[in-house]
């Protein structure tokens, strides 16, 4: 009789094993299903969490860039108390002045940035044609030697250069300051 309770305990321990086995996935599922509805139901909390801290943040740096600007004003102020910090913006903002000074104002005393960007600089040395020496001394001789009033000549048209209508061929060469007829 005895020889029949050993095949039996196999037996046993194969259903035994099977049936902790379903005990145990039965927890993991169990266990699966309950972190899934704490994250279904958490995440839209931890989302505004998120929001709310982001949005201190912001809050934070608004408060000390307001709090610098305080200061500022307040550091201004002291010194449109100073009675020599008034009188030196009312003579440069205002152009107030004492009874008796004299002042001078300056326009475009400074060269304007803008106009150098434009300006194209050459990088090779560029020799000049005229003798500044020579130019010099011919405009001082042409000063000196000139009379005050014009000289107007019968046409209303100047000496050296031709008028529209000449069509004799004796007008000047192009280049041709002598005042002399071409040959």
């Amino acid at each position: 009789m005895t020889t029949a309770q050993p095949p039996k305990q196999p037996a046993r321990t194969a259903v035994a094993s099977l049936l902790s086995s379903l005990q145990s996935s039965g927890f993991i599922v169990t266990i699966l299903a309950l972190l899934v509805a704490g994250v279904v139901i958490l995440a839209p909390s931890l989302r505004i969490l998120a929001e709310q801290q982001q949005e201190i943040a912001q809050l934070r740096a608004e408060l000390e860039q307001t709090q610098q600007e305080v200061f500022d004003l307040e550091e201004q102020r002291e010194r449109w108390k100073d009675p020599s910090f008034v009188e030196t913006q009312a003579r440069e903002r205002l152009m107030f002045v004492y009874p008796g000074d004299i002042t001078y104002l300056v326009i475009d005393d400074l060269e304007d940035d803008g106009d150098e960007a434009d300006t194209v600089i050459s990088e090779s040395i560029v020799a000049a044609e005229t003798d500044w020496r020579e130019a010099l001394l011919a405009s001082y001789l042409v000063a000196a030697t000139t009379s005050r009033a014009p000289v107007v000549q019968d046409e209303g048209v100047p000496e050296g250069i031709p008028s529209p209508e000449d069509t004799t061929g004796d007008s000047n060469e192009p280049g041709d300051i002598s005042g002399e007829p071409a040959q």
